[in-house]
């Protein structure tokens, strides 16, 4: 068995996932093609991956990849492609996301989901992974892709839409939900046992039921405890918990990134909305400088170890590789096409997040029916951008970033028609080559 990882120069990532891999029996025999176009990220990769190969007295082969002209080898025969890429990286393509709108007065957090720097990071890279696609269709077209890359939606989106490969997206706030929750509330007594269903879209698909180990429903103590929380003073869970108290659902990943999703907490004309809902704005820059600086110390003091242990993580594509190989059947949170209504009041060439089963036959997606007609709204204003962007990458059409920037929540609250219109021109011409030719 082969796994191929794109952009294994991702290194904290491509540990974890590969860790996770080495660790299952299932999968540890495997070859381990690690593939990018960074050699110096390329050699770290591979160091620490033997290193814990060793520790795990690895019975598979960790084979590497440099570079376009190899892509196709490291994608050849492949049973399951992981895709963690990031095209443009911090500099220059992060920092022209963020300091082109800021000229604007558009203001972000994260901006790699939706926001401008959410339609730009998917315009640049969803050519990268039709080319992963085509080449995935000759050299292994049996093969499983699973994105973990965003912005999730529009990237896998494209991939389900335009493509043969047989995708899934993956995204890490499913499954932690309702855990850093109840932790945050002080209900860890309710955890063990308990019950839920989410559904929605990446990033922000919803917390629809939630049931302890005997069926009651924990939704009005939680309501309850996350209005007195926000009325005690500053956290890092605000806007998720004012979402509680005007949607009455809490939502999948956190305040730093929902609080761009929507026209309510970043405005110029409000800036005491950024203290009262301890928004960070910026935050993906700084978080990127730490990042890099701290994998730099942390490779300073693991390239001296022969070996590393690791443990298996809650990252789903171990798990589902495992499923697939030995039908032992799983549930997990993914990301799909909204084919037949899943979710009946979406779209249905949407990418939804609902329940889905894993097993020997790969992965099937289950029906949710209606979502809360509030959360569908929301829902749906996010959904315009990802069709809007997905159409521009598809046609190369110009007027359809002009679209999807037009229809994007924060933007529009924030600038007229006309700033909008020559923000993405200037992001356009910033970005240079990063871009295809629009016409």
């Amino acid at each position: 068995m082969k796994i191929t990882f794109m952009g294994a120069g991702s290194t904290v990532f491509a540990r974890n996932v590969l860790g996770d891999a080495m660790c299952t029996p299932a999968l540890a025999e495997s070859e381990f093609a690690l593939y990018d176009i960074n050699s110096g990220r390329l050699k770290e990769s591979e160091a620490i991956l033997t290193a814990i190969h060793k520790g795990l007295d690895g019975k598979g082969k960790i084979t590497a990849y440099l570079g376009v002209e190899n892509r196709k080898a490291a994608l050849k025969d492949a049973d399951f492609v992981i895709n963690a890429i990031q095209v443009g990286g911090y500099e220059p393509c992060t920092i022209t996301d963020f300091e082109v709108p800021k000229r604007y007065g558009l203001r972000q957090t994260i901006a790699d989901t939706l926001g401008i720097g959410g339609i730009m990071r998917a315009l640049r890279t969803i050519p990268v992974m039709a080319d992963f696609a085509r080449d995935m269709e000759e050299v292994c077209p049996g093969a499983w892709f699973l994105n973990y890359t965003n912005p999730m939606s529009m990237l896998t989106g494209y991939i389900q839409r335009y493509t043969g490969v047989k995708a899934v997206g993956l995204c890490h706030s499913v499954q932690v939900c309702s855990d850093g929750l109840l932790k945050a509330l002080g209900l860890e007594d309710r955890l063990e046992g308990r019950k839920e269903l989410i559904a929605g879209i990446n990033h922000m698909a919803w917390l629809l039921e939630i049931q302890d180990k005997n069926g009651l429903d924990l939704y009005p103590e939680i309501k309850r405890r996350a209005k007195e929380r926000n009325a005690a003073g500053s956290h890092g869970d605000m806007v998720r918990f004012d979402y509680l108290d005007k949607l009455g659902y809490y939502c999948t990943e956190s305040s730093e990134h929902n609080a761009e999703y929507n026209p309510f907490y970043i405005k110029q004309k409000y800036p005491e909305l950024i203290e009262r809902f301890n928004i960070p704005l910026d935050e993906y820059p700084r978080r990127c400088v730490n990042q890099i600086a701290g994998w730099a110390k942390e490779y300073d003091n693991l390239i001296g170890q022969d070996t590393i242990l690791h443990e298996r993580s809650h990252e789903y594509a171990s798990y589902i590789m495992e499923a697939i190989v030995t039908g032992n059947p799983i549930k997990i949170g993914g990301n799909v096409l909204n084919s037949g209504g899943l979710i009946e009041n979406l779209p249905h060439d949407a990418c939804v997040e609902v329940p889905c089963l894993v097993d020997g036959m790969g992965v099937h997606p289950t029906r949710v029916g209606r979502l809360p007609v509030q959360l569908a709204a929301m829902n749906q204003t996010n959904v315009n951008v990802h069709l809007l962007t997905i159409e521009a990458a598809a046609t190369l059409k110009k007027e359809h970033i002009y679209h999807a920037a037009m229809l994007e929540p924060h933007t529009a609250a924030e600038l007229s028609l006309d700033d909008i219109r020559s923000m993405v021109d200037d992001l356009i011409a910033a970005h240079g080559d990063w871009l295809p030719e629009f016409r």
